[in-house]
């Protein structure tokens, strides 16, 4: 007989969509195993768009516990085919849950019991939490792309491939759009309809590093992403012409000038490491790969500008041009949907004893 979860008043929520032959089809036990953990702890919906004879093949690795289900058929709305198809299978399972505090994942995230909880612990006093992810294992692409994160602390808070949301408050707006940057759509919409966001920077969650194949494929896309960000696309476009006119400068001028761009990086993710209890899960070494990961932006922001002019960018077979609807569009649509009182945010029922 097994085990009946600690957490049943919550529910955990995986999109998922592989294809034959990727480097993501090979970690299917990896990711079985983790499920057959993840179990003990807390219900589990995977809303599998994978190709059938895939589904099938999950369905037989996956414990007999996971509900392993079908996204929903896509209709002509906010949830098309034409986007991104993570945001169908993410409502697929807020529709098909039962819970009221639900934790979305992407299939690299990996919870431990502890940092489970207490995500879901933190939506006693919020619509929706915002964790921070950290790469393990750390292959050298994954030094390279922990800068950013560390960059991305250093200045306010990153964004992670998990978030813990009440279904109650997703479900009062509709759900929401199938653009490119994903995570920020769901977080501006139920903020935008009156919802609470509780970020918590020093709650690490592991997450499996990509491929080094994917990773490339990463650059463009995750550049793209910063169309929803108009300050932060202000100053990547900026990054190429202010390292050409510091190469441009006299040879007394140029060295100091170049060393001063290679170290600020360093030392702006040396901030973002030593934030929020940074060092327990962030290298030093990483913050030595902040220079590199400024010269990709530099460049791929501008590839990301192309693709925008020509209609957007290529991703799952479609092109996407939005990244995300601003706030002040999120809140024409949604404005009021939560009430204006947060009488719904009850304390979560998670035993004290796993915090």
């Amino acid at each position: 007989m097994s085990t009946p979860p600690v957490m049943p008043s919550a529910e955990y929520i995986l999109p998922l969509r592989w294809t034959a032959g990727s480097a993501r089809d090979s970690e299917l036990q990896d990711l079985a195993a983790y499920l057959e953990r993840l179990l003990r702890w807390i219900p589990v919906i995977v809303v599998d768009g994978s190709a059938p004879g895939l589904f099938e093949r999950h369905r037989a690795a996956f414990p007999p516990g996971v509900r392993h289900i079908r996204p929903e058929p896509a209709g002509g709305g906010a949830n098309s085919a034409a986007g991104n198809g993570k945001v169908a299978g993410v409502m697929t399972g807020v529709r098909a849950s039962a819970a009221e505090l639900l934790v979305v994942a992407d299939d690299d995230v990996r919870y431990t019991r502890e940092s489970l909880t207490a995500v879901v612990q933190h939506l006693s006093s919020a619509d929706i939490v915002r964790p921070q992810n950290y790469f393990d294992p750390l292959p050298w692409h994954a030094w390279w792309d922990t800068a950013r994160t560390l960059i991305n602390r250093a200045w306010s808070a990153d964004y992670p491939g998990t978030l813990a949301v009440r279904r109650s408050a997703l479900l009062a707006t509709g759900g929401y759009d199938p653009v490119l940057f994903e995570n920020l759509e769901l977080i501006r919409t139920v903020k935008a309809a009156g919802g609470r966001e509780r970020i918590v920077p020093d709650l690490m969650v592991a997450r499996r590093p990509p491929k080094f194949r994917h990773f490339l494929k990463q650059r463009t896309r995750q550049a793209y992403d910063d169309f929803a960000q108009p300050r932060r696309l202000a100053v990547e476009l900026a990054l190429l012409p202010v390292i050409a006119c510091a190469a441009r400068l006299p040879a007394g001028r140029r060295r100091p000038a170049l060393l001063a761009l290679a170290a600020a990086p360093v030392l702006i993710a040396e901030i973002g490491r030593r934030r929020h209890s940074g060092r327990a899960v962030f290298p030093f070494r990483a913050t030595l790969f902040a220079p590199l990961w400024i010269l990709e932006r530099g460049a791929c922001i501008w590839m990301a500008l192309g693709f925008r002019l020509a209609g957007g960018v290529p991703y799952a077979g479609a092109r996407l041009k939005t990244a995300a609807h601003s706030e002040a569009q999120l809140r024409r649509r949604h404005h009021g949907k939560l009430g204006n009182a947060h009488h719904h945010l009850k304390p979560a029922n998670v035993p004290k004893e796993q915090l």
